[in-house]
């Protein structure tokens, strides 16, 4: 169960990633759409799992690409949220595919 702590950090840990995702895209990953839609923080707040939807075909070259980056991602979040926190987490970086697996369920009900 994730605490209120750990709650308000990956809040704060999303909305400046996304920022960044936003800023970023033209430069880094090609002008592709990119969301943050979960992160999730283990409890000593040292390890961010983000759930990325990413709105292009080759969802896995933009996946591999943001990971290329992952080091000049962590970099800016922590000038951004360095006066809020401690430690700024390691990201990893995972495919959300939950909006693909909704819209399936509802095809296959409509059969």
């Amino acid at each position: 169960m994730e605490s209120i702590r750990q709650s308000k950090v990956g809040k704060l840990v999303q909305k400046e990633l996304a920022e960044i995702f936003r800023s970023e895209a033209r430069n880094l990953f090609g002008g592709a759409f990119i969301t943050v839609t979960v992160v999730r923080l283990t409890p000593d707040m040292g390890l961010a799992k983000v759930y990325l939807s990413i709105m292009d075909k080759n969802k896995e070259n933009i996946l591999k690409t943001v990971t290329e980056h992952t080091n000049e991602i962590r970099k800016r979040l922590g000038n951004m949220v360095g006066k809020q926190l401690r430690i700024v987490p390691s990201l990893v970086f995972y495919i959300d595919d939950s909006l693909d697996y909704a819209m399936r369920i509802e095809d296959l009900l409509k059969k």
